[in-house]
């Protein structure tokens, strides 16, 4: 979806609408790989855009599935989104700062003027993904990954270990007052 800012005044006592099966696939690879195994499913986007004052604001609600490697052992992970957009495309300074002061997401139209949503939508779905993800087994309980001489423990099992660790040999015991009386 791209629209031209001059071209939207023509919307300025009705929003336009638009709704849209988008595949944004390529887009999302190409920039944020690092981040997500797969974009294959098409978003659905149902938009409106309203003119205002030389502004443009969009009210979107976006539905659609990505896969994301589990935080815990990297196995996929399909993720539904279902999240709005409310964005404000301004194209001088002075009405960005305006925007800022009120702290609305506002973003400054380049010379051409041409508004690029399918961008914003890419990058408001990298911003949906959580720090934390787990496949539908570790969040059942299922046995943490390991390796060759290393293994991911619960906290609860670190916090056991450093209390087993603390507990001192009891032949080891006599040697902590060794030096007190020494310095006598």
């Amino acid at each position: 979806m791209k629209w031209v800012l001059r071209e939207l005044s023509d919307y300025k006592n009705k929003p336009l609408y638009v709704s849209e099966k988008m595949d944004l696939s390529q887009d999302i690879m190409e920039r944020y790989s690092k981040y997500v195994i797969s974009a294959n499913d098409k978003f659905s986007v149902d938009a409106y855009v309203f003119y205002d004052n030389g502004n443009a604001i969009v009210n979107a609600h976006v539905r659609g599935n990505i896969v994301v490697p589990s935080s815990r052992s990297l196995t996929p992970v399909e993720l539904p989104l279902n999240f709005k957009i409310d964005e404000v495309y301004v194209d001088t300074r002075a009405q960005l700062r305006k925007y800022e002061e009120e702290d609305e997401a506002a973003f400054l139209l380049d010379d051409d003027g041409v508004i690029d949503f399918d961008k914003s939508v890419a990058d408001n779905v990298i911003l949906q993904i959580p720090m934390h993800i787990l496949s539908p087994d570790e969040k059942n309980g299922s046995e943490m990954p390991k390796g060759n001489d290393w293994e991911v423990i619960s906290e609860e099992e670190y916090d056991n270990q450093k209390t087993d660790n603390k507990k001192v040999d009891p032949r080891l015991a006599k040697l902590k007052n060794l030096f007190n009386d020494s310095d006598n």
